[in-house]
């Protein structure tokens, strides 16, 4: 049986996946201009799989006899990723993904450490195959970003 921080992190991570899937459609709604489509087409191509990671980490949970948070227990985390004021502020959104990315890094790395720990080889799994999007995510952001802030 998983330990509880294996239970805690999958939760927190479900949580995020989900409020990132709410920021990075608003984000890719809100941005204007030109500079603006290629990461807007980005964001939505993530949200399919984002969504798609917070329905695996949702059905493992459901294996442990666990239960996913719902809104109700939603507390929203990722300040550096809300909309800028600036519709044609890509950067900042830029910069907002790769911090979401980076706090997804650390929960799976965290969530893999955790699941050896319990002796839990589906849920470490699990873990890596998401991390390793994610790393795959920030690697992408980091090269939008250099691209935009030498603008």
């Amino acid at each position: 049986m998983s330990s509880e921080k294996v239970i805690d992190l999958l939760r927190k991570a479900y949580g995020d996946e989900m409020e990132t899937v709410m920021n990075y459609q608003t984000n890719a709604i809100v941005l204007d201009g030109v500079r603006a489509e290629e990461i807007k087409e980005s964001l939505q191509t993530d949200i399919q799989e984002e969504l798609g990671h917070a329905q695996q980490l949702g059905n493992r949970l459901k294996q442990l006899d666990a239960r996913p948070p719902s809104s109700a227990d939603f507390v929203a985390r990722q300040d550096s990723l809300q909309p800028p004021e600036d519709s044609t502020d890509v950067l900042s959104v830029i910069r907002g993904v790769l911090d979401a990315e980076e706090d997804a890094i650390d929960t799976y790395r965290a969530l893999i450490a955790a699941a050896e720990d319990a002796d839990d080889p589906v849920t470490e799994d699990l873990a890596v195959t998401v991390l390793a999007d994610e790393e795959a995510h920030r690697t992408e952001f980091r090269g939008f970003e250099k691209e935009y802030a030498n603008e």
